[in-house]
């Protein structure tokens, strides 16, 4: 049925202005080609907060021409349509070429709010010259965790690429079962990984390599240029805004799964949702992704695996920036910057407004009694907040989460007394707290019991926990149920790459 569809351009350029900087390189970076028609696409969800982004609204996303547009059943005018290559290391293994095997960058659209554009791109789109025998396909499943995450992460202030809105087709897809296809329609500056610069370095094709360092240098990095060594300069930018992006994932308990060198964006931002999670019953050891037999990207992983990872673009690099001296310099403020940040979101996570010297201990000290305990994370933090110093009697809704509540109890005589020193009051403290430690965040199950009624057609569950998602700081009574513990059932759920 796919092969009658026809290419149209009901879209007309001045509605969308679409550009493509990145086409202007030379053809060795990407494959020109169109997206692959889905029969009888339908709309599933969008984002008004995405869309609003570059000038859209989801009632105007609704209508067929822009359905048929971010499926890739049309092409809009303006528009040139290209997935990219590069390669990268995946599970600390060098995998070689990669490159979008399911997605198509149609173009770039100018951003309302004064920022850079915004490259449009549709993941699912079909087979690419880098798909490795896969399908090109994206599912409903993954399409939706993926949108809802996007958009979650973007509400609790986290760097991320936007996810715009899921188009949903009939299409038969084989994963573990039988599943229908989907298109998200992904937004962000540039799609430029670490794995692009990998690609080039392995080649031996130094040329190449510059192009593209300049073109992210000039587009996203222009302040950069007037440094000696610009690219020691790119490389020590994006080693800071990896480092601070780690920490704020650790801060919320995200856990991404995947983290292979060409999920890494050259931006800073979270790219790539596959088998991600939120720590639950709190483990640091615990491990999001099936598919990772061995632990590597644990959430204890992390943050050294994001300094392995900036190792890794360094190697890259190396040609451009002339020494090792100057790359392994410019590499040497990850832990230095990882550990300012974490630092700093953890005090305000506890609701330390001043920094002592033993702070740290009694930081880690918490984690021990949360790890001892298995708190649950979002849940405990939150409730952390209406401790009151000078009523401990009060600590009952608190404690209940905890099950070794002795530790807990010699813990908190130490906080309140760190309270005290500072001179702390309640009201001011939980406010402050409520402000970074998120009521609401997208648990496993709750993205299941979404999908499982998309999957009937019912997206309303979609629309609802989106809703929730973006105001992940508020109280919010009437979606109480959305905070809460997950259900006994839910401890089956595993996602695994192919998610």
């Amino acid at each position: 049925m796919s092969n009658e569809l026809t290419w149209t351009t009901t879209i007309k350029a001045e509605q969308l202005n679409l550009a493509n900087g990145f086409a202007e390189l030379p053809p060795a970076f990407y494959t020109r080609l169109m997206p692959t028609p889905l029969p009888d696409p339908y709309f599933v969800a969008a984002s008004a907060r995405a869309a609003e982004l570059v000038g859209l609204s989801p009632e105007l996303l609704r209508n067929e021409d822009f359905v048929a547009a971010f499926t890739g059943n049309a092409v809009p005018e303006g528009a040139k349509p290209l997935a990219a290559v590069y390669s990268g290391h995946q599970f600390g293994v060098w995998a070689g070429q990669l490159g979008d095997g399911r997605a198509i960058v149609l173009g770039s659209v100018p951003s309302k709010t004064g920022g850079h554009p915004l490259e449009l791109q549709l993941k699912g789109a079909g087979m690419t010259p880098y798909s490795r025998h896969a399908d090109g396909r994206a599912v409903l499943r993954s399409s939706i965790r993926e949108f809802l995450c996007s958009e979650a992460m973007a509400a609790l202030g986290i760097p991320t690429t936007r996810a715009l809105m899921i188009t949903g087709s009939d299409r038969p897809v084989i994963r573990e079962t039988m599943e229908t296809s989907a298109v998200v329609t992904r937004m962000a500056p540039s799609f430029v990984r670490f794995g692009s610069f990998e690609h080039w370095f392995y080649r031996n094709q130094f040329d190449e390599l510059r192009v593209l360092a300049d073109y992210v240098i000039d587009n996203f990095y222009a302040g950069l240029r007037e440094h000696a060594n610009p690219y020691a300069a790119l490389l020590r930018e994006v080693t800071r805004r990896t480092a601070h992006l780690v920490a704020q994932w650790q801060a919320v308990g995200f856990m991404h799964g995947v983290l292979n060198t060409d999920n890494m964006s050259i931006l800073g931002l979270t790219l790539d949702y596959g088998p991600f999670g939120f720590m639950e019953a709190f483990d640091s050891r615990h491990i999001c992704n099936h598919t990772d037999q061995q632990g590597r990207y644990s959430y204890a992983n992390q943050p050294q695996i994001g300094h392995w990872n900036c190792y890794a673009l360094g190697q890259a690099l190396l040609p451009l920036i002339g020494s090792v001296e100057e790359t392994e310099a410019a590499l040497a403020d990850y832990q230095a910057e990882f550990a300012m940040k974490i630092d700093h979101l953890l005090h305000a996570k506890i609701g330390l407004a001043t920094f002592e010297d033993g702070d740290r201990e009694l930081i880690d000290g918490l984690f021990a009694v949360m790890q001892n305990s298995h708190v649950d994370f979002t849940q405990f933090f939150r409730k952390l907040g209406n401790l009151q110093v000078e009523h401990p009697e009060h600590d009952e809704p608190l404690r209940d989460l905890i099950l070794h509540r002795d530790e807990f109890d010699a813990w908190a005589l130490r906080y309140r007394e760190r309270l005290r020193r500072e001179q702390s009051v309640d009201g001011a403290r939980k406010a402050a707290m409520d402000r970074v430690n998120p009521k609401y965040v997208l648990r496993n199950y709750l993205a299941q019991v979404a999908i499982e009624k998309a999957q009937r057609k019912d997206f309303s569950e979609v629309e609802k926990l989106l809703a929730v998602l973006e105001n992940p700081f508020d109280e919010q009574p009437e979606n109480e149920q959305y905070a809460a513990l997950p259900p006994d059932w839910a401890s089956e759920l595993e996602v695994s790459c192919s998610s």
